[in-house]
């Protein structure tokens, strides 16, 4: 089944302490590189969720959003740090002596002095905040899943269009090929007509001798049978890939254009030349539509 690597994936969930929202956008790239992006405290099961992420979607630049909204009370603690106190009120009272300051120093304002009171979060269980990660992090990916294979189809099909039509285009090129040879064998014997005249016989073995040499140095049989397999080849891949097959994809395309180019330069034929351009045009959109693909 072939994937794009565009797509989105979101889902929600709540455990009773928190609610959990999870966004997940991914674009092509040549590996799969996930990155995730949630609150600091969470850090520590990073890469246990970035494995559920690869374990769906395997290429591709994928972001992963997690937002976490705690709805108890009880996640924090606020802790007074008495010692820090002290040493604030003993300097300050040592400020009044030296510089015979009026006022009291009050609780209140004690109090609204850094790291004098703190809040803390509560230790968290791993186990049960990564259970509780997991569920919307897996269903995300599961809706970027469904995402990119839909995208997926869509490109199979848009390339097996292609293909098709290059395959047609060759077809043509096979037809047209041995009407080469032909066309050069009659200009040459006008040739040589113009040159030395009616009145000296030309021996027919040696114009057919030329015709042959010229037919072997333009012969692109081999170029068109290897473009028709490698066109066959794409598509049996389109049709039966359950694993990421983009690179392989990409290799093949790239085997297409240089046959194409290859038949281009030895044609020694306007018609086939313009056939090749089109086929390196349709070479080409299928190439951009190969990059998408997981």
């Amino acid at each position: 089944m072939i994937k794009s690597m565009t797509g989105f994936g979101r889902s929600e969930y709540t455990d009773g302490k928190r609610n959990i929202i999870v966004e997940i956008k991914s674009v092509n790239h040549r590996y799969c590189d996930v990155t995730i992006k949630m609150p600091r405290r969470y850090s520590f099961v990073e890469e246990r969720l970035k494995a559920i992420v690869k374990n769906i979607a395997r290429r591709g630049k994928i972001d992963v959003s997690i937002m976490v909204e705690n709805i108890t009370e009880n996640d924090t603690t606020v802790k007074l740090n008495a010692l820090m106190a002290k040493q604030y009120y003993d300097n300050l009272n040592e400020l009044k002596n030296d510089f015979k300051v009026a006022g009291e120093i009050t609780l209140q304002f004690l109090a609204t002095l850094p790291d004098v009171m703190k809040t803390v979060p509560h230790l968290e269980d791993e186990e049960e905040l990564l259970k509780s990660l997991s569920i919307p992090v897996e269903e995300a990916a599961k809706r970027l899943n469904e995402m990119r294979v839909i995208e997926g189809k869509k490109l199979s099909e848009d390339i097996e269009k292609r293909g098709d039509s290059i395959r047609e285009m060759v077809k043509g090129i096979e037809v047209r090929s041995p009407e080469v040879t032909v066309a050069y064998t009659e200009k040459l014997r006008d040739r040589i007509k113009e040159l030395v005249g009616n009145n000296v016989t030309i021996p027919e073995d040696r114009i057919l001798l030329e015709a042959a040499i010229f037919a072997d140095k333009c012969s692109v049989t081999e170029e068109v049978v290897r473009l028709d397999s490698h066109i066959q080849q794409l598509k049996s891949i389109l049709s039966k890939s359950n694993q990421p097959d983009g690179k392989k994809l990409d290799f093949l395309v790239q085997e297409m254009n240089r046959e194409a180019n290859t038949i281009g330069s030895k044609a020694n034929d306007i018609q086939i030349t313009n056939v090749v351009l089109d086929i390196k045009s349709e070479i080409e959109k299928i190439r951009e539509q190969v990059q998408n693909i997981e």
